[in-house]
């Protein structure tokens, strides 16, 4: 598809009410827009499930390119029972819990048998979302951007050679050092707030970042890019207010 313009949206985080408001905002047409998601669509926010359902739908039927942030990982290790004692801690202290509501609709207690329990219902229930988030890729690139969800190891000059963890969780060391790659890269992961001190995108040169911390009480930002170059940004508020 040739594009008139792309759009660029990271770290929904459950905000389901945010997203379809802002894909409103942005006027999104699928015949005319590519539209890139960099990842982290579960986790504190209320609607997670939600969130998922309508990033298929957007992948499946739009043609939208969805990338994978490290709260898709870390849920699907939960539930399909392949995560560490450290990663489920983590996992329920990041928003886990509002996950696990949002697709069972219950109260969690976390305990052993009641995540099991749990497991069980989402694999037997949501198997189509836990295979589609662990499918999806790491990164993307065009002629001008490099699209991922943390970031990349400025010590490793091949994109190929990244390491998943570092593409998944690597912050400062990434952010405060020159990027390797000859391309801007635009990616989500580090709030804005804590690299400019404003929700607003934060335009680095040679690198672009773009979560607004919207499941922090903060923004979910869309970056514009027409004929590779960034337009202008829209957002809205948490809570539903457009910016």
């Amino acid at each position: 598809m040739n594009a008139k313009r792309t759009l660029v949206i990271s770290d929904i985080h459950g905000c389901h009410a945010e997203f379809k408001q802002l894909l409103e905002i942005v006027n999104y047409n699928p015949a005319q827009d590519r539209l890139i998601l960099i990842g982290d669509y579960v986790s504190r926010g209320p609607d997670s499930k939600k969130v998922v359902d309508l990033v298929i739908e957007l992948v499946h039927e739009n043609g939208a390119i969805a990338l994978q942030g490290n709260h898709d990982h870390r849920f699907v290790r939960v539930i399909k029972n392949q995560a560490s004692e450290k990663e489920v801690s983590k996992f329920f202290d990041k928003g886990g819990r509002e996950t696990l509501q949002s697709y069972c609709q219950t109260n969690i207690v976390e305990n052993s048998y009641h995540m099991k329990e749990v497991q069980d219902f989402v694999m037997n229930q949501f198997s189509h979302h836990i295979d589609f988030l662990k499918d999806l890729p790491y990164f993307y690139e065009d002629d001008k951007y490099i699209y991922v969800h943390a970031g990349l190891n400025p010590l490793v000059s091949s994109l190929s050679e990244q390491d998943a963890h570092d593409l998944l969780y690597i912050k400062e060391d990434f952010y405060t050092n020159k990027n390797p790659m000859d391309k801007i890269i635009i990616f989500g992961h580090t709030v804005t707030k804590d690299i400019h001190n404003s929700f607003d995108i934060w335009f680095g040169g040679d690198k672009i970042g773009i979560d607004g911390g919207c499941s922090f009480g903060g923004q979910l930002n869309c970056l514009e890019l027409v004929n590779g170059k960034e337009i202008q940004n829209f957002s809205i508020k948490a809570g539903g207010h457009h910016l």
